[in-house]
């Protein structure tokens, strides 16, 4: 999947992923994607959830790879 950003939040607790995920998309225009990886295991669950609450749509389910976490989010 082709992102039009990527937003490396490895190494940032919780809530920060979800804070910096918030913060980026809404400074995108709509119709882009955002590719967000994480390492933060409650990120797993908190990033989809309050993308979709504030009207984003998720691209595709979470990610595992190893350690980390990926999410593709639409604006």
């Amino acid at each position: 999947m082709q992102a039009d950003f990527t937003l490396d939040l490895r190494g940032e607790s919780c809530p920060y992923p979800v804070i910096y995920t918030l913060d980026t998309l809404e400074g995108l225009e709509g119709g882009k994607l955002l590719k967000i990886i994480t390492d933060c295991p409650a990120s797993f669950r908190n990033v989809p959830e309050e993308t979709v609450k504030r009207g984003y749509q998720l691209a595709d389910f979470p990610i595992k790879n190893g350690q980390d976490i990926l999410f593709y989010v639409y604006t």
